[in-house]
């Protein structure tokens, strides 16, 4: 695993909102007494999103202080777990998937695309402060691959166009459709079914 450090510049303080706050603490009650530190992951997720995509050392204290956990503790939480981004993202966080099964179906083009239309380096907020992007590893959907996450969605069957396609409708505010970008069925193979194709082989008494 590559060194993951915070980002040099920091905010001087965070505070969850009070919506967030007493959401936390519903999913600290959740955990024994002297067990509140099992919260940390699910406090951490929370308050990236309200902060708008990564994680910041105020806010690591924050919750360092709510869990009665060491600092370090939660440090050591945030920078070990890639799904914690340690510097700030564009509000279209482009995770490109770029293990074995997604590099041998072209995940090298849909890195290009990102390079071409985002920024030339990862983990870099593009001008507009709509898209930054990083290379990841399995997002476990090798069948289709190649395949990347956008917030919660994962777009698959991707190459290079589509996944130019795909950056200019989110830049100009249009929603994509998660899934396949070649309209297959799930995981069906490419083409559509090809074994158990015979009708025959559904009639009733065959």
């Amino acid at each position: 695993m590559s060194l993951r450090r915070l980002a040099p510049e920091q905010p001087a303080n965070f505070a969850f909102t009070p919506e967030n706050k007493a959401w936390a603490e519903k999913q600290i009650k959740k955990y024994p007494d002297g067990r509140e530190a099992s919260a940390v992951v699910p406090l951490l997720w929370r308050a990236q999103e309200q902060n708008g995509g990564h994680v910041t050392e105020p806010m690591i204290r924050v919750i360092a202080e709510m869990l009665h956990m060491s600092k370090i503790r939660v440090l050591e939480i945030a920078t070990f777990y890639t799904m914690f981004n340690l510097k700030p993202v564009g509000a279209n966080l482009i995770q490109v998937c770029t293990t074995t099964p997604c590099w041998l179906r072209g995940s090298d083009a849909v890195v290009a695309a990102c390079k071409k239309h985002i920024h030339p380096h990862p983990e870099t907020v593009s001008e507009d402060g709509k898209f930054s992007w990083m290379e990841v590893e399995c997002l476990g959907a090798c069948v289709n691959a190649p395949v990347v996450q956008i917030r919660d969605d994962f777009f698959e069957d991707l190459d290079g166009p589509r996944t130019e396609a795909l950056i200019n409708d989110l830049r100009t505010g249009r929603e994509p459709k998660p899934g396949s970008q070649i309209g297959r069925q799930t995981s069906a193979p490419e083409g559509g079914p090809q074994t158990l194709t015979d009708p025959a082989l559904y009639a009733k008494g065959g």
